[in-house]
């Protein structure tokens, strides 16, 4: 038994949909939701670069979720490990020692100010499946509970069979069916599996009249085109120029306090060259430069599913040690040779004509008068899910071929 508990770590699974975020002090001084969401969108910037880097297609994720994740994983670590997750996330600048429960504290504040008037349709959970003879401490199963309103079931791994069943059913079901048959192996030396899921469903604030929508040219690249389904609207939008970089934004409103904001490359500009240039400061200061002025906008309809090895990603972003033999999870568990062996991300998202579906400062020139009448989106772009009130970024991602799901 000894040495069985040595051969494996835990794996760490974050599946999702859609997500938002709000805003609140939190308990301790001077440390707010606003601060959190700052540094989160910090994360997801060098997380969208680091999975870009390795290629050039669709990308979806969400930051919010794996960052959640992580802060569940701060209360199991020690030592270098805790030290790396923190650095990893970017939450060095708000981890104090003498208050190792603040990080989630905020996690948790973000989670109740989002859900606080019942109004959003929003599913956010954890789950801890322990196999059955396996001790956790305490005071980390206590805590899981307390902060992140975590689920602990009990599974025998070695079955490995019912085990997988009983887990992706519990992951189906926590999405409304939208994610199905997450894991399809599971080796029998697990001993733990952390699970998050999130589900979110967005109804345009002005949806989109679905006899409008009419098959149109994208352009891939200068070889490359697709035909795809095309949503049109004439009306009043909130956009901006952002004339440094060679692209312009458009906003669009959700119901209860969510945007998707689009980034579009100007013709001729190379989105990879854009994909370098994207960073939080630049995304606060599209929002505060937005204007409304009336457009005609072209959206393409758009499904994506995207899965994501984390544990290959993030060792590179300074998160090394979780992964190794040298961890440190002595808050989870006295047993030695605990580790994490994979992290596995998995979301999927559907734009159509009703809404959304889904599990250094830059100066910025703005001339209103010039300001464009349409905004047709027939090329690669990008886009964000945020939460309004704290710029919360809860999804991002690119669309480089939107007939690829």
């Amino acid at each position: 038994m000894a040495v069985y508990k040595m051969m494996m770590g835990f794996i760490f699974i974050v599946t999702y949909m859609c997500f938002l975020a709000p805003v609140h002090q939190a308990h301790p001084p001077n440390v707010t939701i606003s601060d959190l969401s700052f540094k989160n969108m910090d994360f997801a910037m060098n997380l969208y670069r680091k999975i870009s880097s390795y290629h050039d297609k669709n990308i979806f994720f969400s930051p919010l979720s794996i960052s959640t994740s992580f802060a569940a994983l701060l209360l199991a670590c020690d030592g270098v490990t805790h030290e790396e997750i923190l650095k990893g996330l970017n939450l060095e600048q708000l981890g104090q020692a003498d208050q190792p429960e603040l990080i989630p504290k905020l996690f948790q504040l973000l989670n109740e100010n989002v859900t606080q008037n019942g109004s959003l349709k929003l599913d956010q959970s954890m789950a801890l499946f322990l196999h059955h003879q396996f001790e956790v401490e305490k005071l980390f199963e206590e805590q899981i509970k307390t902060f992140f309103d975590g689920d602990i079931k009990s599974l025998d791994f070695m079955d490995t069979k019912r085990s997988i069943s009983l887990i992706n059913e519990y992951i189906k079901h926590k999405t409304e069916d939208k994610v199905t048959d997450m894991i399809s192996t599971l080796n029998v030396a697990t001993q733990l599996m952390l699970i998050n899921t999130i589900f979110f469903q967005g109804t345009w604030q002005m949806p989109f009249n679905p006899n409008f929508t009419d098959s149109a040219s994208f352009y891939i690249d200068n070889y490359s085109v697709v035909q795809v389904p095309m949503m049109f609207k004439e009306d009043k939008f909130y956009t901006m120029v952002d004339y440094p970089l060679g692209a312009k934004v458009l906003k669009l409103p959700y119901q209860d306090g969510v945007s998707m904001l689009i980034l579009l490359p100007n013709k001729g500009m190379d989105y990879t060259v854009i994909d370098d240039e994207i960073t939080t400061d630049k995304f606060l200061n599209w929002i505060k430069n937005l204007q409304k002025t009336k457009l005609e906008i072209s959206i393409p309809k758009f499904k994506m599913e995207q899965s994501y090895s984390l544990h290959k990603l993030l060792p590179d972003m300074g998160m090394a040690s979780i992964f190794s033999n040298s961890a440190n999870l002595t808050k989870l568990s006295q047993d030695h040779g605990l580790k994490v062996s994979e992290v596995l991300h998995k979301a999927v998202i559907e734009v159509d004509e009703a809404g959304t579906t889904a599990a250094a400062a830059t100066s910025i020139g703005i001339t209103p008068y010039s300001l464009p009448r349409t905004f047709f989106v027939n090329r690669p772009f990008f886009f964000f899910i945020y939460h309004e009130d704290t710029n919360c970024l809860l999804f991002m991602g690119r669309v480089i071929d939107p007939t690829k799901n």
